[in-house]
């Protein structure tokens, strides 16, 4: 009996080793992610979608661990931390403050940046010329601010553009300052009101919106999670707004949104993060930018423009994605 019992506590125990052996090479086949969002609304949910869908599209196979920072600085730190304990193979940060804080506690491990306006200024890498030393990559959604802001001037006729932009966010602050200098060359006034958190965002517009002819919402993340908020201040003033988000103005009072699929940014990181499963160094990537005309989408809201006797050409409505007329969203 001693015999057959030594037999099987050595069998269990080369099972027990041959199942701890095949569990590390699957977890080391499907490599971990990492994916810090800041907050959660339309556009950075499109991105962490389109990440999936690349990867299972191109039969990656990775395990991931989703993590939401619910629009606290505070929280990216953590996730960030937790990420390291974790030893996830790829650290990934969609929107600029979660890309920050991985890149603040990796220093090897690849962290990916996704729907970050100015990498370079938010201190994620140091130039756009590859290849460069350093394991920060990802994909950036500069918006052409100037061109957006010189069509909601041409179509409402505005003198005076407000813009409410969160201070503590580099993000808002850098789309802040590319709309000033935007409304500066076309020769146009330029009223602000800054805000710590999205709770503060109606009441900043409220302070500005009797002193503007219309108003451009950047693709500010504190700021267009509280789209509702300005859409209610500006219908209720007969002020115009743009927002350079198209993907939550679903059912909202806006006069055009023009602006990325954020689901495109979201494949191209997925793209990014397939690279480097196989191999590719981040500096080897460098910055992605879209500029692909196909990437963006021009909507029109024509109820809203009848409502303030603003005329649509229809050379634009022809080159618009999305029109709304008499209540009805119609697809182009």
């Amino acid at each position: 009996m001693k015999k057959i019992a030594t037999i099987l506590v050595l069998t269990l125990m080369i099972l027990s080793a041959l199942l701890a052996k095949g569990a590390g090479e699957t977890q080391r086949a499907n490599p971990l992610v990492g994916v810090s969002k800041f907050l959660s609304h339309p556009a950075l949910d499109a991105v962490e979608k389109g990440l999936q869908d690349y990867l299972t599209s191109v039969g990656r196979t990775v395990r991931y661990d989703f993590q939401n920072a619910n629009g606290e600085v505070s929280a990216s730190s953590q996730i960030a931390q937790k990420f390291k304990s974790d030893r996830v193979d790829i650290a990934l940060g969609i929107a600029t403050p979660t890309a920050q804080a991985l890149a603040n506690v990796f220093d090897t491990t690849p962290v990916v940046f996704s729907a970050v306006t100015d990498p370079i200024d938010a201190g994620l890498v140091s130039t756009y010329s590859t290849p460069y030393p350093g394991n920060v990559t990802g994909v950036s959604d500069m918006n052409p601010v100037e061109s957006q802001i010189e069509l909601l001037a041409k179509l409402t006729g505005a003198r005076r553009i407000g813009n409410v932009y969160a201070s503590g966010e580099a993000n808002g602050v850098i789309l802040m300052e590319q709309a000033k200098a935007a409304t500066e060359k076309l020769g146009l006034e330029f009223v602000t009101a800054a805000v710590a958190n999205t709770a503060e965002v109606k009441q900043a517009l409220q302070s500005i919106i009797h002193r503007v002819d219309a108003v451009y919402i950047a693709t500010d993340n504190t700021v267009i999670s509280a789209l509702p908020s300005i859409d209610d201040v500006s219908s209720k003033a007969g002020v115009p707004y743009m927002t350079a988000d198209p993907s939550n103005v679903d059912g909202l009072e806006f006069l055009v949104a023009w602006g990325f699929d954020y689901y495109k940014i979201g494949l191209a990181t997925g793209r990014v993060v397939d690279e480097l499963l196989s191999g590719r160094k981040p500096g080897e990537i460098g910055t992605i930018f879209l500029d692909d005309p196909s990437d963006f989408e021009l909507w029109f809201n024509l109820d809203v423009a009848d409502k303030l006797n603003i005329m649509i050409g229809d050379d634009l409505l022809n080159s618009a994605a999305v029109i709304y007329k008499n209540g009805q969203k119609i697809v182009q």
